[in-house]
């Protein structure tokens, strides 16, 4: 199987092409610079939008089975501190979803050569801030910035389906990896003494190890009866302080000093919602379809990824 993807130098799309690889997969990257990125391996082909442009996209998608756009400036940075939501920041972390899906779509369109299936990322905060209500995929979007992101990242590609190309969506909660992401930064505070509960603690994370990310995926590409919105999220919701705690313990270290909420507001802005805010979102979808994850329970999960280095 020869897949596409884009966004394939972050974290999850790296995480992808290693196990595609493995698998025995043909990837290609398209990203911004025809420049091979540190730690992609030589049979990965990388190509510019430029490039891809250029040999026109009946070449780019010739034998290609399956599209996966991961495609997205990072909510947080790429700082130690989580960068704050200016006007600016917003405009891009908007326009980078968005203009990569529809450039595909309308490369799909142009290209007598389909692929079979398309995979869409989208993200939790798809719902909303909710409370305490768990969240399946019949839930309703919310009305705040990062459901209008997530709306409008999903709405991009919609076009594809038209083309006749069977289209998943991934609605992927926190993922947990020692390569990046949160879980680094939250792994800092816990060794250095920092550790706590952010705001009242009770606020939900739904949250994925980056290996059950990675094979949801690939599960996704190879059913063929599998189209539409899923949850990527641990079949276990917990709360910020129950995440807290287990870190605390996995790294044998106290978990005592919470940072009020109040605090986060000022030093984040808008942009401590992602860590005030939450859904308890449930990967009903995924696990009716037949999945197995190999990490549901949140000491074992990390456990395995500070064990493995994942």
């Amino acid at each position: 199987m020869h897949v596409l993807i884009t966004g394939g130098t972050g974290l999850i799309g790296r995480a992808l092409t290693s196990a595609l690889l493995a698998d025995g997969h043909q990837v290609t990257i398209i990203s911004r610079s025809a420049q091979r990125p540190a730690g992609i391996p030589e049979p990965v082909g990388i190509l510019s939008w430029e490039q891809a442009r250029e040999q026109g996209w009946d070449a780019t998608l010739r034998g290609v089975d399956a599209v996966v756009n991961l495609a997205g400036e990072n909510l947080a940075g790429a700082g130690l501190l989580p960068e704050r939501w200016t006007p600016q920041k917003k405009e891009r972390i908007l326009r980078s979803r968005v203009e990569v899906g529809e450039r595909l779509t309308q490369a799909i369109a142009s290209s007598s050569h389909k692929p079979s299936v398309f995979v869409q990322a989208s993200a939790s905060g798809y719902y909303g801030p909710r409370g305490d209500e768990e969240i399946t995929e019949e839930h309703a979007p919310g009305n705040d910035f990062l459901a209008g992101v997530a709306k409008a990242w999903e709405a991009s590609t919609a076009g594809v389906e038209s083309q006749g190309v069977r289209r998943v969506i991934i609605r992927t909660g926190v993922v947990l990896s020692t390569r990046g992401g949160a879980l680094p930064r939250l792994a800092l505070t816990v060794r250095l003494g920092l550790g706590g509960r952010i705001g009242s603690g009770r606020q939900w994370m739904p949250w994925i190890h980056i290996e059950d990310e990675v094979r949801a995926i690939q599960f996704l590409i190879a059913q063929p009866q599998a189209q539409g919105p899923y949850n990527l999220c641990a079949p276990q919701p917990l709360r910020n302080a129950e995440l807290m705690r287990a870190l605390g313990k996995v790294l044998r270290r106290p978990i005592w000093l919470p940072i009020p909420a109040f605090a986060m507001k000022l030093l984040l802005g808008e942009m401590s919602t992602v860590l005030l805010d939450g859904q308890r979102m449930v990967p009903s979808r995924l696990l009716e379809a037949g999945f197995v994850f190999q990490h549901p329970e949140i000491h074992a999960a990390l456990r395995d990824l500070f064990s493995r280095g994942m």
